[in-house]
C-alpha cells in the first residue's frame, strides 16, 4: 500500500477530553508515588504543618492526604480538577520565577482521569466542609476541620493496561514512603505520617523550637529522625555562599546540609538527596559536583551520603523542565556546580581529630562532625595557629619532597632537636612541645589537648600507637605522612597558574559535531585548564598547547575527556585530577615507608601535623588514615565492669 493511497490515509481530528487528560497522566503519573508527590505539594504550599497520608494495597486501592492548610473556597473546587487550573502562577513572569513545590496546574485533573477521586476542602470563614465528587461533579457539605483531605481510589482503573506494570503492594509502599521522606527531609517544620492499612508504618514529628542559626538545628534534627542518628553522628555540616550576590545583597547561590565522611559511603548511591529552593531534584550537575568533591577521599567506587540544600535565584533556574519537577536547568551551572563541589569539599578538609576530642561521649572519633562549618578549614586553622607559610614552589624544588625543613615546618611554641643519626628521608624534624602544666611525659592526657594524643610506640614499623583523652589512637603512619606530603605539594601548584606548553607538531583527531561545537563555544575556559584546542578542518580537532605539567601525556585522550565533561557539567574537573595523579606519586615515593622505625619526637611530629593537615583523615587513595579504639571499647575486650 503506497503513500499516496487514500484509504492510507487517516484525517486529521482533536482528541476526546477525556483521552487528552489520560495522555497527561501518563506523564505526571507513573505508580502510586506519584500521586503522593503531587498532593504532598500541594499540601506544602497550602501551608499545612501536618499532613498525613493514608495508604491501602500499597496505594493501588487507596491513596487519602489530608492536611491542615489554608483550604479551597467552596466556588473554587470545580475549578481545581480542571485542566491548566492553578492558583500558583497567573503570567509568564511568574512561571520564569516560580517559588511554589506546584505550578502546572495537570496533577489533579490527571488523576481523576485515571482513579476514582474526591475531593474534601474548608477554608477558615466557613462554617463547615465541601465535598466534591471527581466522577459526577456533585458538590455537598461534609464534616471536616480547616484543611484539604483528597482520597483517591482504584489507580489506574480507567486504564487497566497500565495497572499491570505496577509492582507488589510492598514495593509500591516503599515507594510512596520514599516521596514522603524526600518531602520530610527539607520541611522539619512540617509533621508527617504514614498509615497502611490502618497500621502507622512512619512518623515525623513536627521540629519546632529548634530553629538556631539559618534553621540548622531543626534541619538536623529532622535529618536524625529520618536518615537515623548514624548519618548525623558521620556527616560535617556544609555551609557555603558564593562571593557573588543578588540585588538585595544576598549570595546569588547559597549550599547548605550534611554531608557523609568518606568512612560513610554506601554501595548503592541511595542516601543522596539534592534540594534546589526547597525541591527535590536529580540533577547531574549536582551528582557530579558533590562527587568530585569526594575524589581526595573516596575510596573506590564507594557512593558518598549527603543532603545538599541549594539556594537560588528561582529567576536562575527553570523548574518547568518534566512533567513530574523532578528536573531543572540551571542559568549558569558552572556556578552551581563550583558552589556545590566547593561547599562539600571545605567540610571535608577539617581535620575531624580535633572535632571528635571535643565531644568525647561518641563512641567513634572518626564519626563526628565538625565545629567549625561556618569557616572554611584555613580560616579555622588559623584561629588555633595551625596554619603553616606557604613554600615556594617551582621547577627547581618540584621533587624536593624530602626537604624536611619544609614539609615539617616548626609549629609555633615548639623546640628543634638535633636529629638523630637514624633519621631518613620523610621524617620530621619538630618536637611537639611538653603540655604547659608542667606534668611528665607519662602524666595522663589532659582531656581536649592534642587530638591526636601523645605517641607511646610504633608496631611492626607500619602503625603509630599514642593516647588521647578518649583512649588509644592507631595511625598508619606511611598513609598519614603520604596525605600530607600530597596536600602541600598541592597547596604549592594551586598557588601558581596553569602554565600552558605549546606542541612542537599539534595533536588532530576526528571529532564528532558536539566536540567540535563545544571546544569552539568553551575557547576561554579551555585557555584556564591549559589547554588550547582548535578546528583543523570542519570535522577534525588539533592540540596545539597542553597543560605543562601533563606535556608527557596523551594529548589526544587529555582533549577528549575535557571536552565530554565540559559538554555535560560546564564545569571541567580532568585536568586537576590528572595533575593530582601526578602529585600524589610525588607525594607517595616522598612519604615515610613501613618498617621505618621512628623516635618518640618524630612520630609526636607526624601526629601533630595531620591536625593541621586537610584531609588527613584519608590517604590520596581514600583510605583512613587513624582510628580511635575508645576506653570503653578497651574495657569490653576485658570484661572490665561486669
Amino acid at each position: 500500500m503506497t503513500p499516496q493511497d487514500p484509504a492510507a490515509r487517516r484525517p486529521i481530528r482533536d482528541l476526546p477530553d477525556e483521552l487528552i487528560s489520560q495522555i497527561a497522566a501518563g506523564e505526571v503519573v507513573e505508580r502510586p508515588a506519584s500521586v503522593v508527590r503531587e498532593l504532598l505539594d500541594n499540601a506544602l504550599d497550602a501551608g499545612a504543618t501536618q499532613v498525613t497520608v493514608r495508604l491501602s494495597a500499597g496505594g493501588v486501592r487507596l491513596i487519602v492526604v489530608e492536611d491542615d492548610g489554608l483550604g479551597i473556597a467552596r466556588e473554587e473546587l470545580p475549578v481545581a480538577l480542571r485542566r491548566h487550573a492553578t492558583s500558583k502562577i497567573a503570567s509568564l513572569q511568574d512561571l520564569e520565577a516560580v517559588g511554589t513545590m506546584g505550578f502546572r496546574g495537570e496533577a489533579l485533573a490527571a488523576i481523576n482521569s485515571i482513579a476514582d477521586m474526591s475531593l474534601i476542602s474548608r477554608t477558615q470563614d466557613t462554617d463547615h466542609a465541601w465535598q466534591l465528587d471527581g466522577r459526577t461533579g456533585e458538590l455537598k457539605p461534609a464534616p471536616r476541620a480547616r484543611g484539604t483531605s483528597v482520597e483517591v481510589r482504584e489507580l489506574f482503573y480507567a486504564t487497566p493496561a497500565r495497572r499491570k506494570f505496577l509492582k507488589t503492594d510492598a514495593t509500591e509502599l516503599a515507594h510512596c514512603i520514599e516521596a514522603v521522606r524526600r518531602h520530610a527531609l527539607v520541611r522539619p517544620d512540617v509533621g508527617f505520617a504514614i498509615w497502611h492499612e490502618g497500621k502507622l508504618v512512619e512518623q515525623w514529628r513536627a521540629c519546632v523550637g529548634l530553629e538556631g542559626t539559618d534553621g540548622f538545628q531543626a534541619h538536623t534534627q529532622r535529618l536524625a529522625d529520618v536518615l537515623g542518628d548514624d548519618f548525623v553522628a558521620q556527616s560535617v555540616a556544609v555551609s557555603y555562599q558564593s562571593s557573588a550576590t543578588r540585588r538585595d545583597g544576598s549570595p546569588a547561590v547559597r549550599v547548605w546540609g550534611r554531608a557523609g565522611i568518606p568512612d560513610a559511603a554506601r554501595s548503592r548511591a541511595d542516601q543522596q538527596f539534592a534540594y534546589v529552593n526547597g525541591r527535590f531534584v536529580r540533577d547531574k550537575v549536582l551528582t557530579h559536583a558533590a562527587r568530585s568533591a569526594y575524589e581526595d577521599v573516596l575510596h573506590g567506587h564507594r557512593q558518598p551520603v549527603y543532603a545538599l540544600y541549594v539556594e537560588i535565584d528561582p529567576a536562575r533556574v527553570d523548574v518547568n523542565v518534566h512533567p513530574t519537577k523532578i528536573e531543572v536547568r540551571f542559568r549558569d551551572s558552572r556556578e552551581v556546580h563550583q558552589a556545590v563541589r566547593h561547599g562539600v569539599q571545605d567540610a571535608l578538609a577539617a581535620p575531624r581529630a580535633g572535632a571528635a576530642s571535643a565531644n568525647a561521649t561518641q563512641a567513634e572519633a572518626s564519626a563526628q562532625p565538625s565545629q567549625n562549618f561556618n569557616l572554611k578549614p584555613k580560616q579555622a586553622f588559623a584561629q588555633q595557629g595551625w596554619v603553616q607559610p606557604a613554600i615556594k614552589f617551582g621547577a627547581d624544588q618540584g621533587n624536593r619532597v624530602s626537604d624536611f625543613e619544609a614539609l615539617w615546618p616548626v609549629p609555633p611554641g615548639t623546640v628543634k632537636p638535633v636529629a638523630p643519626d637514624s633519621a631518613l628521608p620523610g621524617a620530621p624534624t619538630a618536637r611537639p612541645e611538653i603540655p604547659p602544666s608542667g606534668s611528665s611525659p607519662d602524666a595522663p592526657l589532659p582531656r581536649g589537648d592534642w587530638p591526636l594524643g601523645r605517641a607511646l610506640a610504633q608496631l611492626q614499623g607500619v602503625y603509630i600507637l599514642a593516647e588521647n583523652g578518649q583512649g588509644l589512637v592507631i595511625v598508619d603512619m606511611h598513609a598519614a605522612h603520604e596525605r600530607i606530603v600530597y596536600e602541600r605539594l598541592k597547596s604549592q601548584f594551586e598557588a601558581s597558574r596553569i602554565d600552558s606548553q605549546p606542541l612542537l607538531i599539534p595533536a588532530t583527531f576526528a571529532a564528532t559535531p558536539h566536540e567540535v561545537a563545544t571546544a569552539e563555544a568553551c575557547i576561554d575556559t579551555l585557555a584556564l585548564l591549559g589547554l588550547e584546542i582548535t578546528p583543523f578542518s570542519p570535522k577534525t580537532l588539533a592540540v596545539r598547547a597542553v597543560p605543562t605539567s601533563l606535556a608527557t601525556g596523551d594529548a589526544v585522550e587529555l582533549a577528549r575527556s575535557v571536552l565530554a565533561e565540559l559538554a555535560q557539567m560546564e564545569a571541567s574537573t580532568v585536568v586537576e585530577r590528572a595533575q593530582n595523579e601526578l602529585l600524589g606519586t610525588m607525594a607517595c615515593h616522598g612519604a615515610v615507608r613501613a618498617n621505618r622505625r621512628l623516635t618518640v619526637d618524630e612520630m609526636n611530629a607526624l601526629l601533630r601535623q595531620m591536625e593541621a593537615t586537610l584531609r588527613s583523615d584519608q590517604c590520596n587513595h581514600g583510605r583512613p588514615t587513624w582510628r580511635q579504639v575508645s576506653l570503653k571499647e578497651l574495657d569490653s575486650l576485658f570484661l572490665r565492669g561486669r
